[in-house]
């Protein structure tokens, strides 16, 4: 699955404006979060942005990271290999920065899928189980966590791996979101649903299972030919990957697939498979699997645009051409 390397190409546009003052992480998710208070009305977005109060600085974080290779090793496995084998490994010393905002952006963006989510039934973050595919950074892992929820993340990128390697466990409830139980992560690394033994892993019983730029149209069914590492590859037919999320959902168990995207490519323009957020399952692949279609390649662009210039992503892009936004909404009844 080449997820992390469409990834890295498709999210661009979520990156702070190069001008912009360079504060802490933390510090600037919590005042991104302020910001997006205001367009949150659910109680459930409203419990992911008070998680933000209480994430903290990492510290730094060394990795071995094999650019050719895209593998990573912790600083224990690489003194264990001879100078041969870590040949191709560069000692990367990674910042907070890196650390929440990864390749993506900022997390703060989880709070669009978060809002709708919450639009659609999901009252709150206590006591909730959720999946997110493709999460690529821990920011609203533990955001959500903070708030009380029970949160699993599926990745492939052996650096997330490495980096994230002491974030899993119990997470401490956020003083800001009040009164509650304690969250918990979870961090699986393989190919969902095609691994058995990651099945296993994440388990059922969900109340949602999210994926936010990660399954779109382009990734999944490009419609131009285009290099294989820009794509996600699930390695299942349509039909086993819906049913495997439709089995890992409780009854009234949601799955949102949530897109934000730059203008689709033009006809004499190189193809951008990250430029088609639509859904990659057909309505009748949901059908069959057993879920009850709520909302389908639903235009989300105004809300996206809205959040776009609440976290000062026009400082560095024009949102009305290189912002679109999805989502599709199914329920396991």
């Amino acid at each position: 699955m080449a997820l992390v390397e469409a990834l890295a190409l498709a999210l661009m546009l979520q990156k702070p404006a190069a001008e912009a003052p360079q504060v802490p992480p933390t510090e600037q998710m919590m005042q991104e979060a302020a910001r997006m208070t205001e367009h949150a009305q659910s109680p459930f977005a409203r419990s992911l942005l008070k998680g933000f109060g209480c994430l903290r600085p990492a510290g730094p974080v060394v990795v071995y990271y094999n650019k050719t290779t895209r593998d990573a090793l912790s600083p224990d496995a690489a003194a264990k290999m001879t100078e041969a084998q870590l040949s191709g490994y560069e000692k990367k010393d990674l910042d907070d920065h890196f650390y929440y905002f990864t390749r993506y952006g900022t997390p703060v963006a989880f709070v669009r899928p978060v809002e709708l989510l919450g639009q659609a039934g999901v009252t709150h973050a206590d006591g909730l189980k959720l999946v997110d595919f493709g999460f690529g950074s821990i920011g609203q892992l533990r955001a959500l966590a903070g708030a009380g929820a029970k949160v699993t993340g599926i990745e492939v990128d052996p650096l997330l791996r490495v980096m994230y390697a002491k974030e899993t466990g119990v997470v401490k409830r956020c003083s800001a979101a009040g009164p509650g139980p304690d969250g918990s992560i979870d961090l699986a690394y393989g190919q969902f649903p095609k691994d058995p033994a990651i099945v296993k892993q994440v388990g059922s019983g969900y109340d949602v299972f999210v994926s936010k730029n990660t399954l779109k149209r382009g990734y999944i069914h490009p419609e131009r030919e285009v290099d294989p590492r820009m794509l996600v590859h699930l390695d299942v037919d349509d039909g086993t990957f819906v049913r495997a999320v439709y089995d890992a959902l409780k009854p009234g168990g949601f799955f949102m697939i949530y897109n934000l995207c730059p203008a689709p490519s033009k006809p004499d323009e190189p193809y951008k498979p990250w430029g088609d957020g639509r859904s990659p399952f057909s309505r009748e692949t949901f059908e069959k699997a057993g879920f009850k279609v709520l909302a389908i390649d639903v235009d989300d662009t105004d809300a996206a645009r809205t959040m776009g210039q609440a976290l000062g992503w026009a400082e560095s892009m024009d949102l009305t051409k290189d912002l679109f936004g999805t989502y599709t909404l199914a329920q396991k009844p």
